[in-house]
């Protein structure tokens, strides 16, 4: 068996799915690429057995071929060389040898056989599979805005995804902790049922690294969903647990509202993490009279700092106190908001925060839990 590629475009696929190829493994075999010659395209696969990625190229081959190889070997090889054309060719001991103009190279490559088998979606119109169409822009957008508040607590496997909400209104995408909750709705996206899926932290991660404004075209069972987009796609398990009733949790009566500077109120609490004790993190907002005052003590170092920002306020004063770390990320996921919105009601409810200006196509609303003031 005989084929030749340019090595620049080998690298290129390569690095799209090395990502799924893991680092640590008890099955040796996961370490590897499951390459596929069929009718002169070459078809490379990696998986952990949690995700999939798989994408093809042309190549000018003679026969087909199926082999078990080395995946981080291959990847260093190919990515070391300039641009320059590899011929590869198998012999029957189990080599694979690429020979370019400078040099040969030898791996050792075994048979498909045990390679696990890597879920594969039917062409439209299959029963058990559905469908549907979403620019990667949109995809991309949804999960930067939601997948920070995913749990990373294995007690509760449904919250360490990120769930797709398809209601009547569109693609609700959510994600939390237990501390805060993310949640945007996408109007524009028009599914058509009323379904939901949790999509797994390392499919998410993967993902965004892949979106570009093309559409993907997303194939959903009950087990797994494949996102494909241009020559590449990512099959993920699915978390087959029942996602936490997260409308619940979302408070009815947070009648006082603050708004405040986004950026101003972001500059404030980085400094403020360099005062809050370690082990708590914890920063206090103190609202009245369109002043809020927040401030951070770190007693096991005899350290302090408080700052005054101006905000508008529509309410009773209160002191609340929040985890400054939470603060600081939801507000890393907002920042492109000149202004955002707190809707609170009393030191022990969770706060709603919204940006100030509504769009016309989503709507995107997070949720933080207070944390206890010392007395």
């Amino acid at each position: 068996m005989e084929f030749k590629v340019n090595s620049k475009e080998l690298e290129k696929l390569l690095t799209k799915i090395i990502p799924a190829v893991p680092t640590r493994t008890p099955m040796p075999i996961l370490e590897n690429f499951l390459f596929e010659i069929k009718d002169g395209k070459l078809t490379i696969h990696a998986t952990d057995l949690e995700i999939s990625l798989k994408s093809s190229l042309n190549v000018v081959a003679e026969e087909n071929f199926e082999a078990v190889v080395p995946a981080r070997l291959l990847y260093d090889v190919v990515r070391s060389l300039k641009e320059t054309t590899i011929l590869f060719s198998a012999d029957s001991t189990g080599k694979l040898n690429l020979k370019t103009e400078k040099g040969s190279y030898t791996l050792s490559y075994t048979d498909p056989a045990e390679y696990p088998e890597i879920p594969s979606f039917p062409a439209e119109g299959s029963e058990d599979i559905s469908q549907i169409s979403i620019n990667g822009n949109d995809l991309k957008y949804a999960f930067e805005k939601t997948a920070f508040a995913m749990s990373k607590e294995e007690m509760r496997p449904a919250m360490m995804g990120t769930l797709f909400d398809f209601e009547e209104e569109g693609l609700r995408v959510v994600a939390t902790d237990g501390h805060r909750l993310a949640n945007l709705l996408l109007k524009k996206i028009n599914y058509g049922k009323v379904e939901q899926y949790i999509i797994p932290e390392r499919a998410v991660t993967v993902l965004l690294k892949i979106f570009d404004s093309n559409d993907v075209k997303i194939f959903m069972s009950k087990t797994h969903m494949s996102f494909s987009l241009n020559d590449i796609e990512l099959i993920t398990r699915l978390i087959g647990q029942k996602y936490p009733d997260y409308q619940s949790v979302i408070p009815l009566e947070n009648e006082f509202e603050l708004k405040v500077k986004t950026r101003e109120l972001h500059d404030a609490i980085k400094r403020m993490m360099l005062f809050s004790t370690s082990n708590t993190k914890r920063v206090k907002f103190s609202i009245s009279n369109n002043n809020l005052e927040i401030s951070a003590e770190d007693l096991d170092l005899g350290a302090s700092g408080n700052e005054n920002i101006e905000c508008k306020y529509s309410g009773d004063s209160i002191d609340i106190g929040f985890n400054s770390a939470y603060v600081n990320d939801l507000l890393n996921h907002i920042d492109d908001e000149e202004d955002i919105i707190f809707k609170l009601h009393s030191p022990t409810k969770a706060v709603i925060v919204v940006p100030e200006k509504k769009k016309e196509d989503e709507e995107l609303m997070m949720l933080l839990m207070p944390v206890r003031l010392n007395n």
